[in-house]
């Protein structure tokens, strides 16, 4: 646990400065990540980044003001708007990426083989592991 903690304390420092060049704040940086994945409902989006509603709402309404996102009539309920990620947000996203220069030449730092096995047990252990229901978690 020690090692994961210490891992994902790197990774986020790392997140947040590359987003800082950017001029957007960590939060901002990890909602248009999500939104890579495909468009989202607010409420959605307020669970998988563990935040509150309202806060959501702020951070999508300066994201919406640099051009980043898109609210968009969900096409299932007209009630839900979903987010989604225009051209700049991606351009922002992939700018991230690229310029998390720590962590980026950590990992190259493995060999193909190594980051391969790295990448099976993430997916193993947090993207594909069981839940307590028996199903497994997005």
């Amino acid at each position: 646990m020690e090692l994961l903690s210490v891992s994902l304390g790197s990774y986020y420092g790392d997140f947040t400065a590359a987003a800082a060049t950017e001029g957007l704040t960590a939060s901002q940086g990890r909602t248009l990540a999500v939104l890579r994945r495909g468009p989202s409902a607010m409420r959605a989006l307020a669970i998988t980044l563990a935040c509150d509603a309202s806060n959501m709402t702020g951070i999508i309404d300066r994201l919406e003001k640099r051009g980043a996102v898109r609210r968009e009539p969900s096409p299932t309920d007209r009630r839900v708007k979903n987010v989604v990620l225009t051209e700049e947000g991606e351009r922002a996203v992939d700018t991230i990426r690229a310029t998390m220069h720590a962590t980026l030449g950590r990992l190259e730092a493995l060999g193909a083989d190594d980051r391969a096995a790295l990448a099976g047990l993430l997916e193993r252990v947090f993207v594909t592991a069981p839940t307590a229901a028996g199903s497994t978690q997005p």
